[in-house]
């Protein structure tokens, strides 16, 4: 029945970007981002340029598997994700074709774009350590390594190790450290978990304000959704806590990204160039910086008060088209720790 009921879903969703893109002034889009600031600037560049846009959302790992058994066929022009390493996934299995990088490799740093320019990050986060201060010492906090040291025993929250963040995190961990000190870094952190890892990163810094532990590995933007929430107790939850950004005196923050990628069938290519082109412009990054709370990868665009807030800090500038080589390795590396 669930193969019948998403064999369905397909089909309908393919009937439906067909019969909307009867003429070429369209571009489709496959988006695993479901924030409301996209949705708002693609009407807005279709009030510019007069070419429509169709959106499908969903599971970013359905969306793969959609484009894969779609093939040739598919009615896709761009595909975005919220995470490197799903795009870097994507483009091992041949579902992407290279864009025109001259305008993109003027407006986006090297290390957020693909460097074969299949891919570029369109907004950024850093990975934090979220943390009450009236349960943690600014003193206590350095480096994501130095979570798993003794005093942090039943104080650390995080999510599964099934979440695309943790994996792309711990990617760059390999990266840094090698195989070796990056399982006993999950091991270690393992040890210290308050909890079996469950539920979001919001969920995670609930916890901490239910007592349930003092600190957590945290994406930045999620700290701007529950500040600016409309329910007031999240808004008092979030309040209450304070940033901690990671590995300042060395190589720097973690840093993962939402992407954005032509697919390698779009019967649209030229449509879903222009779309890259506007989210890329000064005037769309200040819309997902000022209504989504993402850092810009426009580095010549000026960060909104609560982001300025946050402060300044050091990013890890390793290349995230690099991390593709370590995925394999950190699920490994996860169920060798027992960080399920």
């Amino acid at each position: 029945m669930r193969t019948l009921s998403l064999t369905l879903f397909l089909f309908v969703s393919l009937f439906t970007l067909l019969s909307c893109s009867s003429d070429q002034e369209v571009v489709n889009i496959y988006s695993g981002r479901h924030y409301q600031a996209d949705e708002e600037l693609f009407r807005e560049f279709t009030r510019q340029t007069g070419i429509r846009v169709n959106l499908v959302k969903a599971d970013t790992d359905q969306l793969i598997n959609r484009l894969e058994l779609e093939g040739s066929n598919s009615p896709a022009d761009l595909f975005i994700t919220a995470d490197a390493g799903r795009m870097i996934h994507a483009g091992e299995k041949g579902l992407l074709q290279p864009m025109d990088p001259v305008k993109i490799s003027q407006w986006v740093p090297a290390y957020l774009r693909d460097s074969q320019h299949y891919w570029t990050g369109f907004t950024k986060r850093a990975r934090v350590i979220v943390y009450d201060p009236d349960l943690v010492d600014l003193a206590e906090l350095s480096t994501y390594e130095a979570l798993t040291q003794p005093h942090w025993k039943g104080r650390i929250l995080v999510r599964s190790s099934q979440n695309h963040y943790n994996q792309t995190l711990m990617a760059s961990l390999l990266a840094a450290l090698g195989e070796e000190q990056a399982l006993q870094w999950a091991r270690g952190l393992v040890a210290n978990m308050a909890q079996t890892p469950r539920g979001n990163d919001r969920d995670q810094v609930k916890a901490i304000a239910a007592g349930v532990g003092h600190a957590a590995i945290v994406n930045t933007y999620y700290m701007g959704l529950l500040l600016n929430s409309p329910n007031a107790e999240e808004r008092n939850i979030a309040s209450r806590m304070k940033i901690f950004f990671p590995n300042q005196q060395d190589r720097g923050s973690h840093i993962n990204i939402s992407g954005i990628a032509i697919t390698a069938h779009a019967p649209n290519k030229s449509n879903a160039q222009q779309l890259i082109e506007f989210l890329l412009s000064p005037a769309s990054q200040r819309v997902f910086a000022e209504e989504n709370f993402e850092y810009p990868v426009h580095e010549e665009v000026e960060w909104p008060e609560l982001l300025q807030q946050w402060g300044t800090f050091k990013a890890d500038t390793l290349p995230l088209d690099q991390l593709g080589q370590h995925l394999h390795q950190a699920m490994i590396i996860f169920n060798q720790a027992g960080w399920h």
